[in-house]
């Protein structure tokens, strides 16, 4: 029988394990282990050469991301919309209420870009990390803000406008992923 090794232990097991066990280990063999414990063995050994730097830009305009103050004036646009949409369906109160749901998205999402387009950028990777994750904190945390200051700004709320001006405003970000497989036109540097 041959030797397997399966989180850290040596297989086959001891002669006494082995004696108790036998009709269920004749159907265990190595694909098993490999199939349960993928995380320990790395079949993919092969090294990859760096891009060159055409090889790069070639990739990146093959899929090209958008840039964040593309998504926040997007995003602008379609609170404006909603809101003028309630405003027209259902008056004033709608109107407003659906910009500020729709704002509710927009600030804090225009506050992310900016720190990350000024310091997030030039900040070492593992610490970059913790400032992506960080911004989405406060993201979230200005979000709950926002709403819970709705009805003491705009007094009278038309909830439902709200929420429908929030929904589509975080829509953006899907739009902004279907934007993102469009090639950009090529400059000259």
């Amino acid at each position: 029988m041959r030797e397997l090794r399966c989180g850290g232990c040596a297989w086959p097991p001891p002669d006494s394990l082995r004696k108790a066990c036998r009709p269920a280990l004749s159907s265990f063999d190595r694909s098993t282990v490999q199939a349960l414990d993928t995380w320990q063995e790395d079949n993919d050994n092969t090294w990859r050469d760096p891009l060159s730097r055409a090889q790069a830009q070639a990739l990146l305009r093959a899929k090209p991301g958008v840039s964040p103050s593309a998504v926040v004036a997007l995003q602008l646009a379609v609170a404006l919309a909603a809101g003028l949409l309630g405003w027209l369906l259902a008056g004033r109160a709608a109107g407003l209420s659906a910009a500020w749901g729709g704002a509710v998205v927009l600030l804090p999402a225009a506050l992310f870009a900016a720190a990350m387009r000024r310091w997030l950028v030039r900040l070492p990777p593992a610490y970059a990390l913790f400032g992506f994750a960080f911004g989405e904190l406060l993201k979230i945390a200005a979000t709950v803000v926002l709403l819970l200051l709705a009805p003491r700004l705009l007094g009278s709320i038309h909830w439902p406008a709200l929420l429908l001006g929030l929904l589509a405003t975080l829509q953006v970000y899907w739009i902004a992923l279907l934007l993102r497989g469009k090639p950009r036109e090529r400059s000259s540097d």
